[in-house]
């Protein structure tokens, strides 16, 4: 029998869209043709830490359902846990109280996705601090997210960890170490940023899609240039999209495709737009997705 690959199904992070209203970010991009949204928690949408989260979670939850939105939760929110400390506290930091209050926002992420029906909640390590030595930092990494993992093996949603350029975990190869290190426990997969194979990785983004597809639970894609972490728009930077799109139908991955441009939410609104037109552009075959023809 012959298979074929699934379309894939396009989103668009709501961390390039912060200037917009939650209600009206979704509907944008739904209006626009996206299959879903990577949902960033923060305190501009769906604010992690505020009182009544559960009743908030089932609101976001129904106007998706009426929009025929899915979505995935992202955890990268800047300031979220420490309004002087961007991405602060990590899972890697000295204090291990802090350490728990990044454990405890990712558990309260699981919590979320599962009251979302998420296909995954997204996390990264966190810069290893000065002074750190390289098996402390993995220790401290191992030891936070073994919670996390319990409570997203209970909740039926996989933990997908991101290499992140400059973090501890910043390659496949360390994602590697990380699965290798914990066991490999069946909640733990990747999240896969197109942008970041072609900034660091040392084979192309289509042989790192191929390459990771056993473990492949999220996926962010943007434009970006070889050595330079700058997320761009497409067309900006130098990556060959047609192999990569088929590379990422090919896996059978079933997830989103979520845009990812958490520095350009001034133009949200135009990039959603034409991003959506881009990826259609590069491969029609491939990204008609669920909502059916392209926008237009």
């Amino acid at each position: 029998m012959t298979t074929h690959p699934s379309p894939l199904r396009l989103g668009y992070g709501t961390n390039g869209l912060t200037d917009l209203r939650l209600d009206d970010a979704l509907a944008l991009l739904a209006d626009l043709g996206y299959d879903g949204v990577g949902l960033t928690l923060d305190h501009m949408h769906l604010d992690p830490l505020a009182p009544d989260l559960a009743a908030r979670t089932a609101r976001v939850a129904r106007r998706l359902g009426a929009l025929g939105l899915t979505c995935a939760v992202e955890t990268g929110a800047r300031y979220v846990l420490d309004p002087r400390r961007k991405h602060g506290p990590s899972l890697l930091d000295p204090d291990p109280d802090a350490r728990a209050a990044r454990t405890g926002l990712l558990r309260t992420a699981v919590d979320v996705a599962g009251d979302l029906g998420a296909h995954a909640v997204h996390c990264f390590s966190g810069i290893t601090p000065p002074g750190t030595d390289a098996d402390t930092a993995w220790k401290r990494l191992e030891d936070g997210l073994w919670p996390v993992l319990d409570a997203a093996a209970a909740a039926g949603v996989p933990v997908a960890i991101e290499p992140e350029p400059g973090h501890l975990l910043a390659t496949l190869d360390d994602f590697h170490h990380l699965r290798t290190a914990l066991g490999n426990p069946s909640p733990l997969g990747l999240t896969l940023d197109i942008g970041h194979c072609q900034c660091l990785e040392t084979v192309p983004p289509a042989d790192c899609i191929r390459a990771a597809a056993p473990w492949l639970r999220h996926v962010q894609i943007e434009d970006m240039r070889r050595g330079v972490h700058e997320h761009l728009p497409f067309g900006d930077g130098e990556i060959d999209f047609p192999p990569v799109l088929d590379a990422l139908a090919a896996t059978g991955y079933e997830g989103l495709t979520v845009v990812e441009l958490p520095r350009h939410s001034h133009a949200g609104p135009e990039l959603a737009r034409a991003s959506i037109e881009f990826l259609h552009a590069a491969d029609p075959a491939r990204t008609t997705g669920t909502k059916g023809a392209p926008a237009s």
